[in-house]
């Protein structure tokens, strides 16, 4: 059975992006990132690949999720296929398979019946890179959280979990510091 990871930055006031939904807040310099790099390639974008001449090898994931505000971050900077090198699914009411490259696939319906079939196909993991009311949706499904803590607050933004969300536990794995200030906490969920 493959696990559903949410990976993703936060700030210290539990905010996964502004509030108008930047991310430029986060730093991208520091041994976190070396770290990624190493552990998470996987979850970097495919110009961030090109530019360090890198090559994701689906160990860690083989499936990336996205909600539609995650998704459009991109185009601004013309990244219309972020994560070529895994299979990209987009969660989405708004918007059809016409709107996306054809390397990603829209799915319209209930978020959890889809990862609970992605769960029982084969491959490495399955990442949820975001948003907030995807991960909302899905926190019944969530058997990992990997939470990059950036030491900054953004006073207002787009919260972890973007919606009401029923009871959960998970029990923290390990809390890894960085001399860039940023702290990885790794949580499996909780019976």
């Amino acid at each position: 059975m493959r696990e559903l990871t949410y990976f993703i930055a936060i700030s210290l006031d539990g905010c996964i992006a502004a509030d108008d939904g930047g991310f430029s807040a986060f730093p991208v310099e520091g041994d976190h990132i070396e770290m990624i790099i190493r552990e998470y390639p996987d979850t970097l974008p495919a110009p961030a690949l090109a530019a360090m001449g890198l090559t994701a090898d689906g160990s860690r994931f083989s499936t990336v999720l996205m909600g539609w505000n995650t998704y459009a971050s991109g185009i601004e900077y013309g990244v219309l296929d972020p994560y070529p090198h895994l299979e990209q699914v987009l969660f989405t009411n708004e918007h059809a398979e016409a709107d996306v490259p054809s390397t990603i696939r829209v799915v319209g319906s209930d978020p959890v019946a889809e990862v609970q079939r992605l769960k029982a196909e084969s491959g490495t993991g399955i990442w949820l890179c975001g948003g907030g009311k995807l991960a909302a949706s899905l926190i019944g499904e969530i058997d990992r959280l990997v939470l990059k803590v950036n030491p900054l607050l953004l006073g207002r933004g787009r919260p972890l979990f973007d919606l009401p969300v029923g009871a959960g536990r998970f029990e923290l794995e390990t809390s890894t510091p960085y001399r860039s200030g940023v702290v990885v906490n790794e949580y499996r969920s909780a019976p």
